[in-house]
């Protein structure tokens, strides 16, 4: 194998091949980035038995062929190396390959090839989106996501393509989020269903945020989720089992709503959780136009803020909530709108956040909600 390729290029196909590099491979083989030059391309790719990743690049090949290298090196060295020289790639002997960037050469051992396995396939698509779109939706609602590896249900984000529409969830019982995004079905499939690893589809989505188009292949019998575009594909195995249904957990009615600005609502509660030590909740006390915002306790420190807010109430009287800050701050920040309307059916009930925009009007069904969970207040 010889080859010749800009940096740039290689850079960018290693750094999104590594995201299937596992952190602690089960065997020594699976630590290895395998490249495979053939015709005028360069394919980088990895696998961890649950997640493969593939990325392709133009490369001025003069032979062929097809080497392990060590990733996490490989990672590192093609970070490291600077300038506009040429990468060349050459196979010495049978063990060893050399990288090669204007006077820095690198000489790599290889790993052997019969005992790396055979990445799985994308599959036929089953319908395509915009790939800034699944990015944007992923990275929302992965904020919800649980990362307790006993409950791996909870450490998921559920894929569910129905009526031209992808709706993306995810919960870890203490808050859940739900966004839809536009979906084109290019098959006989107009609905399914697939519950997929947050971590890995959100490190995967990052590979399609500039692509115009993202294929995504549903689960079938193999149980693999494929995703690929114009030089870059995915598949990740699906987890066992599906989230509650969002549409009975959501409340319909409110006895009140209040409205505050989210950069604000923001900055203040980072300001009181300074003294919200081990998790202790920040509480939100609602009045007709203060929001005002606590945390501590007397026997140790206090921190007190206010901020503007707009309440409606049933009862007009004020109310107080409490929350995790993490878990608020979270959501909030995960919303990206001008101003955040909390709608609240009681001080222990879960409570739905919807964004606004700078008119005060609710960003669109298809937008990100966010069901929080307060935590009890001792009397």
């Amino acid at each position: 194998m010889k080859l010749r390729l800009d940096l740039a290029p290689l850079a960018a196909a290693v750094a999104d091949a590594a995201r299937a590099l596992p952190s602690r491979p089960p065997v020594a083989v699976l630590s290895a980035i395998k490249l495979d030059a053939t015709g005028s391309q360069l394919t980088v790719a990895a696998f961890d038995y649950e997640v493969s990743a593939e990325a392709t690049t133009d490369a001025d090949v003069s032979s062929g062929g097809t080497v392990l290298v060590p990733g996490r090196l490989l990672v590192d060295i093609t970070r490291t190396l600077k300038g506009k020289h040429p990468i060349d790639i050459e196979l010495e002997g049978s063990s060893l390959v050399s990288i090669t960037s204007g006077t820095i050469r690198y000489t790599l051992h290889t790993l052997p090839q019969e005992e790396y396995p055979s990445l799985p396939q994308p599959g036929e698509a089953s319908g395509t989106v915009t790939g800034s779109d699944l990015h944007q939706a992923v990275a929302q609602v992965a904020a919800a996501a649980g990362h307790d590896d006993t409950l791996p249900v909870l450490t998921g984000i559920q894929m569910t393509v129905t009526d031209g529409k992808l709706t993306l969830a995810a919960t870890d019982r203490y808050r859940f989020a739900v966004r839809t995004i536009d979906w084109k079905p290019t098959s006989d499939t107009t609905s399914g269903q697939a519950l997929v690893p947050a971590k890995a589809l959100l490190d995967a989505s990052k590979m399609f945020a500039e692509a115009e188009q993202a294929d995504l292949a549903l689960p079938t019998s193999q149980g693999v989720l494929g995703m690929s575009g114009p030089s870059r594909s995915t598949t990740m195995r699906a987890l066992d089992g599906q989230l509650p249904d969002y549409k009975t957990l959501w409340p319909t009615e409110f006895t009140a709503t209040a409205i505050v600005n989210r950069d604000e609502l923001i900055a203040a509660v980072k300001r009181v959780a300074l003294v919200a030590e081990r998790s202790t909740p920040v509480r939100l006390h609602f009045s007709p136009n203060v929001l005002s915002l606590t945390a501590g306790s007397s026997d140790d420190a206090q921190a007190r803020d206010r901020i503007d807010a707009q309440l409606d109430t049933v009862t007009g009287a004020p109310l107080t909530m409490a929350f995790n800050p993490g878990f608020l701050l979270d959501g909030l920040n995960a919303l990206g709108a001008h101003s955040i309307q909390f709608g609240i059916v009681g001080p222990t009930n879960p409570t739905l956040l919807n964004g606004l925009d700078e008119d005060g009007n609710a960003l669109g069904d298809d937008a990100l909600t966010y069901l929080i969970m307060p935590v009890r207040l001792s009397s």
